[in-house]
């Protein structure tokens, strides 16, 4: 008979050693901490993780799975761990939570169970409390030459600092927020909390718009031995617009661009691009995006037939080269308010 030397001291079984089944049942395979401390801002529901504040990016059934998950700690030798939790709310800032958590160690199946507490501590965060308290770096001014800026270029504005805040708050620049965004007498004021944001805002409507941009700091103290300054932007747009419909020199053009002191423009009537001094321009007459839609009702050789928009009565146009209506169909059409005459647009 032969005699079985390698077997396990604790339960007897062939093994070389302490078999996996015992290994196992005297491994501490898992603990659980008996709570979590989670910091929130009640306003914004950022969480702060050490003296770092971040925007929360999960709902908060799925900030419960992953605060209940990391107060489990697993032994190395764990395979394949995993954790199933229910949550009770026992009140407004602590939740209850019981762990169902299993994996494999050494090749056996364990399994077990561990009850932890979640608590949610509420603390202003470093964005919401400079909001709150009025902080600011920067002011954007969004003014004309001559004018005030129209609804359509303070609406454009506005849409930019929109979607610049939201941009730059994605990028992790949690202290890009626009505080305020005013319709003044004399134009648009936004004031935003971060110098950086400002110079890009700024940048952006300057751009879009066609204005010249100008910066004029203010010192108003120091941090850590360095100055701080509050800036304005000054975004100055020019006299006329993106689509103004002008009158120079007896003829109707639209401007496509403008800059201080000129505009490049198209010829209504020959459909010529040029570029004409402000000092050229007569007047104002309108714009492309108040154009009211007329119906062509005959075309006959260089004589162009619509109906009244508001009237409905028959009005003849001399025909443009650059435009090919059908009849039936529709052209844009603008009135000159001191000739009653109507301006072919589109």
């Amino acid at each position: 008979m032969e005699i079985l030397r390698s077997v396990c001291p604790r339960c007897g079984k062939p093994s070389a050693g302490l078999c996996n089944e015992c290994r196992a049942a005297e491994t501490e395979w898992f603990t659980c901490d008996p709570r979590v401390e989670t910091i929130y801002c009640p306003v914004c529901d950022s969480r702060k993780q050490g003296k770092t504040w971040s925007d929360t990016t999960v709902d908060r059934a799925a900030l419960l799975q992953e605060l209940a998950y990391s107060a489990l700690h697993f032994h190395p030798d764990v395979r394949r761990p995993e954790a199933q939790f229910t949550f009770r709310e026992t009140s407004p800032n602590r939740t209850a939570v019981t762990a169902e958590v299993r994996g494999l160690l050494y090749g056996v199946e364990v399994s077990g169970e561990c009850s932890t507490k979640i608590v949610w501590i509420k603390e202003q965060c470093d964005r919401c409390n400079r909001i709150s308290g009025g902080y600011y770096e920067g002011i954007i001014q969004v003014r004309a030459t001559d004018r005030r800026p129209s609804t359509r270029e303070i609406d454009r504005a506005a849409r930019i600092t929109e979607e610049l805040e939201t941009s730059l708050q994605e990028a992790g620049e949690r202290l890009a927020f626009v505080s305020k965004v005013e319709a003044t007498r004399d134009g648009l004021d936004i004031v935003v909390g971060s110098n950086h944001m400002g110079q890009l805002l700024a940048s952006q409507i300057s751009g879009a718009l066609g204005g010249r941009l100008s910066t004029h700091p203010k010192l108003v103290g120091e941090k850590d031995g360095k100055k701080l300054y509050r800036i304005t932007f000054l975004v100055r747009l020019p006299r006329y617009q993106r689509g103004d419909v002008v009158l120079s020199r007896g003829r109707y053009l639209e401007v496509r661009s403008a800059t201080q002191g000129q505009a490049q423009v198209f010829d209504l009537q020959d459909g010529s691009n040029r570029i004409v001094r402000e000092d050229e321009i007569e007047r104002l007459v309108g714009n492309v995006g108040d154009a009211e839609s007329a119906l062509v009702a005959y075309l006959y050789d260089d004589v162009l037939g619509i109906l009244d928009p508001r009237t409905q009565g028959a009005v003849e146009c001399r025909a443009l080269p650059w435009l090919h209506p059908e009849e039936g169909g529709t052209v844009l059409v603008i009135r000159d308010g001191e000739t009653g005459q109507f301006v072919l647009v589109g």
